[in-house]
């Protein structure tokens, strides 16, 4: 197939990577610019970068709906349009200059999670397992039919960076098996239930603020969320910013006011949670690992090395 890709990231190159190791042909990359948000610094392979390295030419865009991008299409005419991590909506009249189209690949479970950061968001719900979909572009984000979908488990002591590289091996299989039956002839794909979707909006400070009112399993699932190199789960202690690296949920219910720092539990610290705590019916959290501002790691029982005083969620 002639394919034109656009993608971005790591999770763009590792498609690209394997589309330029298929016996497909690939006469464009549009990607998009480079950006400082926290969350588009981390997984940050350069699909620009391979593709030059390839000879092929590149278009850089924040959107890919106007006139230059319809114009190289028209004089391509491309089999296909194949996205992974493209950030913004593609315009019907854009995707409809290549003869089947366009694909994305989705790290979720489509039709939930769409949006972003699906992975963090999956994890902070307790979600029992991830994945990736291939379907088609149509004109609503992450809704189109789907080609293909693999699944893998969460398992207990899964962060979002385990999740990472579990999803990120399935990105060029999957991408290969939906051009294999696109090219095939095959057109029996499976619609989305819009009524069953749901998406998500792009993580920033404000949602790694720990809420000590959460039940303890949901606020370690939010740090499990947040491990490096993502924005840590932070809170405040003593009025300083402590970032969260590590926690579990205590066997024992403490009772109380949420936030206080109660007993020492192994190498953690016991603390004050969930919207139960003043009858006593709820779980602790068990701070296991910080880390403080100026970059020093600190097991919870030498942090709090006093019980008492309060993790709050502002200074």
């Amino acid at each position: 197939m002639r394919v034109v890709f656009m993608g971005y990231q790591t999770w763009g190159h590792r498609v690209l990577e394997a589309l330029l190791e298929s016996e497909h042909e690939v006469p464009l990359v549009i990607t998009h610019p480079s950006s400082n948000h926290a969350y588009e610094t981390i997984w940050n392979d350069s699909v620009a970068a391979l593709a030059e390295r390839h000879g092929i030419p590149v278009l850089t865009r924040k959107y890919a709906n106007d006139e230059e991008v319809a114009e190289r299409l028209r004089e391509l005419e491309p089999d296909l349009l194949v996205s992974s991590d493209w950030r913004s909506w593609v315009a019907p009249e854009i995707y409809a200059l290549a003869t089947h189209g366009a694909i994305n690949i989705h790290d979720a479970l489509l039709p939930r999670y769409g949006g972003f950061a699906p992975l963090n968001w999956a994890l902070i719900n307790g979600e029992p397992e991830v994945g990736v979909t291939v379907h088609f572009m149509d004109e609503n984000f992450d809704l189109g039919d789907i080609v293909v979908q693999k699944r893998v488990a969460v398992e207990d002591k899964d962060t979002v960076t385990d999740l990472f590289h579990k999803t990120i091996d399935l990105f060029a299989p999957a991408v290969l098996e939906s051009l294999e039956l696109i090219g095939s002839g095959r057109t029996d794909w499976t619609p989305q239930d819009p009524a069953q979707a749901t998406f998500f909006h792009k993580r920033s400070v404000e949602d790694s603020r720990i809420d000590w009112n959460w039940p303890a399993k949901d606020i370690a699932n939010l740090v499990r969320a947040q491990v490096d190199p993502y924005p840590n789960a932070f809170a405040y202690y003593k009025g300083e910013r402590v970032r969260i690296l590590a926690a579990s949920v205590s066997p024992m219910r403490l009772g109380g006011t949420v936030g206080r720092v109660f007993r020492p539990v192994g190498e953690g610290v016991a603390i004050v949670c969930g919207p139960g705590a003043r009858g006593g019916s709820e779980h602790g959290l068990v701070v296991e690992r910080v880390r403080t501002d100026d970059g020093v790691e600190h097991r919870g029982v030498d942090f709090f090395r006093t019980m008492g005083g309060y993790l709050t969620s502002r200074p």
